[in-house]
């Protein structure tokens, strides 16, 4: 990750294949965030609560995360092409189910298919991205992905506010893209020889080792801080973009989602030549920067202000992930980094779901902007307190430099 890009393919790379792998990731995430402009259109036609409108929400990342710590090894075994096969199938399915839905419980039936298809994707497509090209792979499967979830929202968002059938369009769209992929599968090369021990590999794997815990412990904040960001921004934005500008504006909602998004992948890609202590710090410094300016907004019911606190969160939403990840997995064991890997993923979904699943619960209770001003509170601290984390240790002694 800390190396340059080199414009020219490493030996044995195979750029198509790397271009595909990679779009099928950006829709995948696009996929993700495409439901979020229509949370307030299924919430009016449907008459359910907040805290119902995070727990589908809730729904996508709990069955990603059982998924992907069942499936994760599976393309390492059975190949990449078939497992990422599935994972569109699936997808396709649950694009479908969003299509015909009719009431809530369909909203859960999707989210939790997409759930899974995602979960089965995300390991085999990065492994496929690293096999295409060694080089460029690992920055791609961190860039893409961001790209994606803001490109979904967006583009949603541009539908639900200009096109007719906002509540279907969308989906058809997916769907197309999807199919166009899942034909596109054919002509890819297999980069995995099959082998027995599938069943074997699908026992969850979730371990921290010794060595490891006084890093985790230091920096995990930062990616705590950052992903909770991003739950509160996919499930309750729109909610957040109709108190802002007192307008029920899909657009709004979906850019900011997008900032967020795009503005963290800016920030992986810049900032991933410097050391990982100076990306913590510039996590723990931009994103409550952003998020104070996002609270500001909510005060004063500036729109430019609540896009600016966006924009400026993304960079520290993109370098506290990026961070936490490279000073965790920096000091894993060759043995044990896969199942390091599952505890980041844990923390990270867990973060992302259960603090907005308490957020509709507040807002039912107190009201949404209180909920607002400690949701911003709480991102805030944990930034501030991985930041102090990282300046508490020496550069030539930190284990995270």
């Amino acid at each position: 990750m800390t190396a340059s890009v080199h414009t020219t393919p490493e030996p044995g790379a195979n750029p198509r294949q790397l271009v595909f792998y990679t779009l099928v990731v950006v829709a995948f995430l696009a996929a993700s965030s495409v439901p979020t402009p229509l949370y307030p259109l299924y919430q009016a036609t449907w008459h359910f609560s907040t805290p119902m409108l995070t727990l589908a929400f809730a729904t996508y990342l709990f069955a990603l995360l059982l998924t992907l710590l069942f499936t994760g090894p599976l393309s390492d075994y059975l190949g990449r092409r078939p497992v990422i096969a599935t994972a569109l199938i699936l997808e396709i399915g649950a694009m479908l189910c969003f299509w015909g839905a009719h009431d809530l419980t369909w909203l859960f039936i999707a989210r939790a298919l997409q759930g899974m298809a995602t979960g089965i994707a995300t390991s085999a497509l990065g492994a496929a991205l690293i096999d295409s090209d060694h080089r460029h792979g690992p920055i791609l499967a961190s860039v893409a992905p961001m790209i994606g979830m803001g490109l979904g929202a967006l583009g949603s968002s541009v539908l639900v506010a200009e096109a007719p059938y906002p509540m279907r369009l969308v989906f058809v769209i997916m769907v197309a893209i999807f199919v166009w992929q899942s034909i596109g599968m054919r002509s890819t090369r297999e980069s995995v020889q099959r082998r027995a021990g599938a069943l074997a590999a699908m026992r969850p794997r979730v371990h921290i080792p010794a060595n490891v815990l006084p890093t985790f412990l230091r920096v995990i904040p930062a990616n705590i801080a950052a992903w909770s960001l991003g739950g509160f921004s996919l499930s309750l934005g729109p909610m957040l973009a109709k108190d802002v500008t007192g307008l029920d504006n899909a657009m709004i909602g979906g850019l900011m989602v997008c900032l967020l998004s795009t503005m963290g992948a800016v920030s992986v890609w810049r900032m991933r030549v410097l050391a990982t202590r100076q990306i913590l710090m510039f996590s723990g410094t931009l994103l409550p920067l952003g998020m104070s300016i996002i609270l500001g907004s909510v005060y004063t019911h500036s729109t430019p202000l609540l896009l600016t606190g966006f924009t400026v969160a993304g960079l520290g939403f993109g370098t506290g992930f990026m961070g936490a990840m490279r000073a965790i997995m920096a000091l894993a064991p060759a043995g044990e980094r896969s199942s390091l890997m599952s505890v980041i993923y844990v923390v990270s979904y867990l973060s992302a779901s259960l603090p907005a699943l308490a957020a509709g619960l507040a807002s039912q209770r107190y009201g949404f902007e209180p909920t607002v001003y400690g949701y911003g509170l709480y991102v805030m601290a944990l930034s501030l307190l991985a930041l102090a984390g990282v300046l508490s240790q020496r550069p030539q002694a930190a284990s995270c430099n």
